[in-house]
C-alpha cells in the first residue's frame, strides 16, 4: 500500500482512475471516471476525498474537460472548459486544494495558440501536479519523522494517508517515513464519525503496511490521552488560514485535549493547502446531509422529526498547533503570516 497510487490519469483510456473510498475496507475497486459530471459526483459522495487528492482531482478534471470538449475554436473551447471547472469547484467549498488544482491548469491553457495545444497543456500540467503531490508527501514525511521519538504512539484523526493524496500521505506519510527510518511507531486511529474515515481508511492503509494500529471511538480520545502514553497527535488539513487550521470535524476537540495533556499537536499539509489571505471567520464550512448521521446501513437511529447538524470540518486555532509540517520544512509558532509566505516561497 505504501508505494501504491490511489488516483491517476490513464492515458490509454483518457480517464481518471481512483480507488473508490466509499467501498473500503470491504472492497477495493478501481473506478474509471470519463466525464466531469462523473468526477463531480465522485467528489460529492466522497469516492475521492482528502485535500491533496482533491487538488490532483481538480487538475485532472480540467484536463478531462479539455479532452472531452468538442468546440473547434479556442474562445468557445476555453469558455466550456471554464464552465466545467466551476462546476467542479463548487462541490467542496471548505477545502482549498480543489480550487488550487483547477486554477493551475486553467492558467496554463488561457494563452494557448489553439485547441489542440490547450488540451495538451492541460494534461501536462495536471500530470505535473500529480507528480508534485507524491514528492510533497515524501518531503512532508521526511521532515515530520524527525519530530517523532524512536519509539512512540501517535494518535490520528480522519484519514490523511495515500487515499487522501495520490500516494504516501501527509499525516500518515510522516508515520510511514518514521517507520522506514527504523522508528517503532504504533498508531491509535480515531474512528472519525460520521463516515468513519479513521476506522475504514486509516486502519485499512496501516494494516496493509504492517504498521500497528488500533481503532478507538472519537469519544475515547480523552481517556486514552490521560491513561496511555500518547507521544503526539498528527492530523492533515483541508485549509490553513493565518489564524486557524480547518480539518475534519473533531480535530479541534483533539487539539484542545492534546494541549491539556501536554501532548504535541502537529499538522501535516502541503503548502497548496495554505489560504494566506483568508481568516477563519470568512471560511464556509460544508454542511453535509442528514443521512450521514441519522442512518447506519439500512437502519435509522434518529427520529424523523428531530433535526441534525452535520458540519464536515471545524477550525483549530493556531495557538493549539505545535508545528505545521510542509514539504519545505517545519514551521514553528508563532505562526506569523510572513512565516507562512516564506514557507511557500523559500
Amino acid at each position: 500500500m505504501n508505494n501504491s497510487t490511489t488516483l491517476w490519469w490513464d492515458r490509454n483510456t483518457g480517464s481518471i482512475c481512483y480507488i473508490d473510498q466509499t467501498l473500503l475496507p470491504n472492497e477495493e475497486r478501481i473506478v474509471e471516471c470519463r466525464s466531469v459530471r462523473g468526477l463531480r459526483k465522485a467528489i460529492q459522495r466522497l469516492g475521492i476525498r482528502g485535500a491533496p487528492a482533491l487538488g490532483v482531482a481538480g487538475a485532472f478534471g480540467v484536463a478531462l474537460a479539455a479532452s472531452r470538449c468538442r468546440k473547434k475554436t479556442l474562445g468557445p473551447f476555453l469558455a466550456t472548459v471554464a464552465c466545467d471547472a466551476e462546476m467542479l469547484r463548487s462541490t467542496r467549498p471548505t477545502a482549498v486544494n480543489l480550487g488550487w488544482g483547477i486554477d493551475r491548469v486553467l492558467d496554463t491553457i488561457r494563452n494557448a495558440p489553439d485547441v489542440a495545444a490547450a488540451r495538451e497543456r492541460a494534461l501536462i500540467e495536471a500530470e505535473k501536479i500529480f507528480l508534485e503531490d507524491t514528492g510533497c508527501c515524501h518531503a512532508i514525511g521526511e521532515y515530520g519523522a524527525s519530530l517523532l521519538p524512536d519509539s512512540c504512539t501517535v494518535l490520528t484523526h480522519c484519514n490523511a494517508g495515500a487515499l487522501a493524496c495520490s500516494s504516501w500521505g501527509t499525516a500518515l506519510g510522516v508515520i510511514r517515513s518514521a517507520v522506514r527510518a527504523g522508528k517503532e511507531v504504533t498508531v491509535i486511529a480515531c474512528e472519525t464519525r460520521p463516515l468513519l474515515q479513521g476506522a475504514r481508511l486509516t486502519a485499512w492503509e496501516l494494516s496493509r503496511d504492517g504498521i500497528p494500529v488500533t481503532v478507538i471511538t472519537d469519544s475515547m480520545a480523552a481517556h486514552f490521552m490521560r491513561t496511555c502514553k500518547i507521544d503526539a497527535v498528527i492530523v492533515g488539513a483541508d485549509r490553513i488560514c493565518g489564524d486557524a487550521v480547518f480539518n475534519k470535524i473533531g480535530t479541534y476537540m483533539h487539539a484542545v485535549l492534546a494541549r491539556y495533556h501536554g501532548i504535541p499537536f502537529y499538522v501535516a499539509a502541503p503548502l497548496s493547502t495554505f489560504d494566506l489571505t483568508g481568516k477563519a471567520r470568512d471560511v464556509v464550512i460544508e454542511e453535509r446531509g442528514r443521512d450521514e448521521i441519522a442512518r447506519i446501513g439500512n437502519r435509522t437511529f434518529i427520529p424523523a422529526a428531530v433535526p441534525v447538524k452535520n458540519p464536515a470540518f471545524d477550525a483549530t486555532p493556531m495557538e493549539l498547533v505545535s508545528a505545521i509540517i510542509t514539504e519545505n520544512g517545519i514551521i514553528h509558532p508563532p505562526f506569523a503570516m510572513t512565516d507562512l509566505v516564506q514557507g511557500r516561497t523559500k
